[in-house]
């Protein structure tokens, strides 16, 4: 597996072939692709190289795939005897980028998919078993009659 760690927006990410980061915003347009600057290491299997302070012969190519919003994030400023209430809000602004290419300038080599998830076997869902269903059975109630109980019967069904 090779990987890298850039910088972007002052931050440092783990871009791994194949796969999506979300970086701060990014003035380019969706479907463009980008170089990603300052590379400060790349792992290839056991190989590592270190940059001092980066790496100039390595390049990270990736795609801008869409630009989206965070959770918004509320402040409230409170000071009771003073009638200081004070609110505010912000959302930061992301950029989702898919890394297509990790290695050096002039190299080709495509991105290998990261492998599936294997899914649940069928002795994994045996032992998760699912707890006893309730009954399901109804009480009805009769009409009352005059000088008679009222009585409830069990349906079965």
């Amino acid at each position: 597996m090779r990987y890298a760690i850039v910088e972007s927006g002052g931050k440092q990410y783990k871009a791994v072939e194949g796969q999506v980061i979300e970086v701060d915003r990014l003035p380019t347009e969706e479907g463009k692709q980008i170089n990603l600057g300052r590379i400060l290491l790349m792992a290839d299997g056991d190989q590592f190289q270190v940059g001092a302070p980066t790496l100039g012969e390595i390049e990270v190519q990736a795609t801008v795939v869409d630009h989206f919003s965070g959770p918004k994030v509320t402040r409230f400023k409170y000071s009771p005897k003073k009638r200081i209430r004070v609110r505010g809000g912000h959302r930061q602004q992301y950029t989702r980028l898919m890394v297509d290419f990790i290695g050096g300038k002039g190299e080709e080599r495509r991105a290998q998919k990261p492998e599936p998830v294997p899914v649940a076997t069928p002795e994994v869902k045996e032992a998760v078993k699912e707890p006893p269903k309730k009954s399901t059975q109804k009480k009805t109630a009769t009409k009352k009659s005059a000088g008679s109980k009222t009585t409830t019967k069990k349906s079965t069904k």
